[in-house]
């Protein structure tokens, strides 16, 4: 069973040639998908498909390559390292805007939640006015904290955040008192929780819609097919945890290092059909950005999303 890894040096460049099973990708002669993933709720139907060889079903050889934060996702995406990842709106959008040729090719689904430490007796988003909230900057975990946030009635003069990239890190800062809150992506947030943190609030109260997947078009120009392909493995995945939570509780500990005395408490979440994001999930993300600052100009769907993946898709 292949796994998961940090990319090394050994992976760049890396280019295999296979005849290809079925009608659609019959004598194709394609390289191998590399696929940049997150160990968490967004990327579990990939490391699925991996495990239960339903890339390998659908007649397509991917690697995934697993990141500790956004940075090193975004470095490897621009420098050709990998394919595609699984990411985010914003950091799609700025890539666009740097001249990085990326497109959204679907959303994903995860759940992203704002705990506050053991101990420190916060029990509400509101009373994290002015309270520092560990967070990567520029990228989905920040836009759900201030979302989440703003939603709670604080201003955003009154939201005060501390960027901690890497996610085990945030988690254990959080658990350790060094940070007084955090935002964490599933299943760390439900980590957390188990371990003694107070949930103040999840994605899943606001509608967020801004996790996604994401291929460079050089990829899709060239590898369309396998792509698609790589989508059906996707889907099956999808359908097969939805239909079954406790067969992939095991799971959870084996490949997402969730603490394994933690995951009969696991709440799955619940995965859609592959599909692209709806415009007003767009549009909120490339305000937010503008509100930053971060945004120059305007982008057009057209300049972020590609359908092609998903045709035909079941």
């Amino acid at each position: 069973m292949s796994h998961p890894r940090i990319l090394s040096a050994a992976l760049l460049g890396l280019a295999l040639s296979l005849t290809l099973p079925g009608a659609v990708l019959a004598q194709a002669q394609v390289r191998e998908l590399k696929v940049g993933v997150f160990l968490d709720s967004d990327s579990l139907p990939l490391l699925v498909a991996e495990a239960q060889g339903l890339f390998a079903k659908e007649g397509v050889k991917v690697s995934l390559l697993a990141f500790q934060n956004p940075v090193e996702r975004d470095a490897a995406l621009q420098a050709g390292a990998v394919d595609g990842v699984v990411s985010d709106l914003l950091a799609a959008a700025l890539a666009v805007q740097a001249g990085f040729e990326v497109r959204v090719t679907s959303l994903t689904d995860g759940r992203y939640g704002i705990v506050s430490a053991p101990g420190s007796g916060i029990g509400s988003l509101q009373a994290l006015k002015g309270i520092p909230v560990a967070i990567s900057m520029n990228s989905i975990i920040n836009y759900a904290t201030e979302v989440m946030l703003g939603a709670a009635g604080l201003a955003p003069g009154e939201i005060q955040e501390v960027a901690v990239a890497k996610m085990p890190v945030r988690l254990e800062m959080l658990l350790a008192g060094q940070v007084k809150a955090a935002c964490l992506p599933e299943p760390l947030l439900s980590a957390a929780v188990a371990r003694g943190a107070r949930l103040l609030g999840a994605s899943d109260d606001t509608g967020l819609g801004a996790g996604v997947l994401v291929f460079t078009k050089k990829a899709l120009d060239e590898a369309l097919p396998q792509i698609q392909a790589f989508y059906r493995a996707y889907s099956a995945a999808a359908a097969a945890i939805n239909a079954n939570n406790d067969a992939y509780r095991p799971f959870l500990a084996q490949r997402l290092a969730f603490p394994a005395d933690l995951t009969g408490g696991y709440r799955f979440v619940r995965y859609q059909k592959a599909r692209l994001p709806q415009a007003a999930d767009l549009a909120k993300a490339l305000d937010w950005l503008g509100s930053k600052g971060l945004l120059k100009g305007s982008l057009g769907p057209e300049r972020l999303l590609d359908p092609r993946a998903l045709a035909g898709l079941n």
